[in-house]
């Protein structure tokens, strides 16, 4: 047996393995008959056996120098069938809901194809298919509770050991039973007929007396007719809306929330948006609306109240120098909030332009985690929904929120005069801890000469 200390070993890929000895810097080469690895403290041990008897050559493998085997993500053994797994959701999100499959078994799908999606406590996120192949099943159940790595379907690269679905004229033959009336009748034809004349017999010979009428009880009063079960569906929360619902009553139980009103009239920038609505599509390619005013105008509260910017953190209050305006957007699943960051630093395209993107990846459904975190200050417009006046609930950990609503025509006194203005109620809630009542009138009213003459913007005044 012979034994080397600093050795380089390589093995050549062939079905007649050779190993290659180097000790120093001279070679010497051996056929070997069969040969066999081991691990051993971290360290890899080689052995060969010579076709020769009684000549064995044993090296001790370096780490640096073993080269380990290759092996592809998510497959099986053969090679064929590969693994589709729940992927990373966040650092804040362990675990999400397996919402629904947009995939059955047999179906065909391509790479990065979303095969399910999983909805998280903010986001839903898609599942989607690592290899091009067919569906051979799907592992987990809608409505399970999955973490990341988890295995929810396997596919087939080549197609083959897909289950084929059965014809449903023959589910129907095999599924049916006979009815039980067929049963019960075979053999028992007799029997029947003789049950039924005795029956006639009995009745001549003894005829039923009348029965003896039962005193009458008091009528009981009536219970309310509830309606039935059948009109009534049972659907579990998504975990969006159990996350809304439990932030909207944390804020509730925590903040000592107080909301303030007033009335803008919306003449000047209404004037400002016909004016100006087509030339400003036609350079920037986004419409003019009334969020960008009303941002701005926010920023411009911010600056002068930077109370309501700041937020408490324990004994202390956090004083922030940075505007993040924070925007409600109504979605089928439910309420997300994108935050427009560095609002302060925008104009009226940019912030536009910036709402219209966060919007259509909030209905859509593809909206990031980090696009909704942080936020120093939000603005809710229920006024695109029609309503005339609300008071909104504040967006933990901010401390204010301004809720926007519908513009509706009324009279109002101008000089002197009643005249018909477009005008709209806009409110604000306050967490009272470290806002005072001034500097929330101060922050509305504000917002009011902002947008009723947004030249202050430009002057600064």
């Amino acid at each position: 047996m012979w034994r080397f200390s600093n050795l380089h070993t390589q093995v050549m890929k062939s079905k007649n393995l050779s190993v290659q000895l180097l000790s120093n810097g001279k070679g010497c080469r051996h056929a070997v008959g069969s040969f066999s690895y081991c691990t051993t403290l971290g360290s890899q041990c080689c052995r060969a056996y010579s076709n020769k008897p009684r000549r064995e050559i044993t090296a001790i493998l370096r780490p640096e120098y073993f080269i380990p085997l290759r092996s592809r993500s998510f497959s099986s053994d053969t090679g064929d069938l590969v693994d589709a797994v729940v992927p990373f959701m966040g650092e804040s999100i362990t675990d999400g809901t397996l919402a629904k499959f947009l995939k059955n078994p047999g179906d065909r799908v391509e790479v990065d194809e979303a095969i399910a999606q999983i909805e998280t406590d903010k986001v839903t996120i898609d599942v989607a298919s690592p290899e091009a192949g067919t569906i051979q099943k799907l592992v987990a159940k809608e409505g399970e509770t999955v973490e990341p790595g988890t295995k929810i379907a396997v596919i087939s690269k080549s197609g083959e050991g897909v289950p084929q679905a059965a014809p449903p004229s023959q589910e129907k033959t095999t599924s049916q039973p006979p009815p039980p009336a067929e049963k019960e009748s075979i053999g028992k034809g007799t029997t029947k007929t003789e049950t039924s004349s005795v029956k006639g017999k009995e009745k001549t010979l003894f005829p039923p007396q009348p029965a003896a009428r039962a005193p009458s009880s008091p009528p009981k009063p009536s219970e309310p007719q509830l309606p039935p079960k059948e009109s009534e569906r049972r659907v579990p929360m998504t975990r969006l809306r159990k996350r809304v619902s439990t932030r909207l009553k944390d804020s509730q139980n925590t903040f000592a929330m107080l909301t303030t009103f007033n009335e803008v009239d919306m003449t000047n920038l209404m004037k400002l948006r016909s004016d100006y609505k087509d030339a400003f599509v036609e350079k920037h390619g986004v419409k003019l609306g009334f969020m960008s005013g009303f941002v701005k105008a926010a920023v411009s509260a911010l600056q002068y109240q930077p109370v309501v910017n700041a937020v408490i953190d324990g004994d202390d209050i956090i004083y922030r120098d940075y505007i993040d305006i924070s925007i409600a957007v109504g979605t089928p699943k439910g309420l997300v909030v994108p935050v427009i960051r560095n609002s302060d630093q925008m104009n009226f395209a940019e912030i536009e332009k910036n709402i219209n993107t966060l919007a259509k990846k909030a209905t859509a459904g593809t909206i990031s985690i980090d696009e909704m975190a942080g936020g120093t200050f939000t603005i809710s417009n229920g006024g695109v929904y029609g309503s005339l006046l609300s008071m909104p609930i504040i967006n933990p950990p901010q401390s204010a929120i301004l809720g926007m609503h519908s513009i509706v025509t009324r009279p109002m006194v101008v000089g002197g005069n009643v005249v018909p203005r477009p005008m709209m109620y806009i409110a604000l809630t306050y967490d009272h801890r470290l806002i005072d009542g001034r500097e929330a009138v101060y922050f509305l009213r504000r917002i009011k000469d902002v947008v009723e003459d947004p030249r202050r913007l430009l002057l600064d005044v």
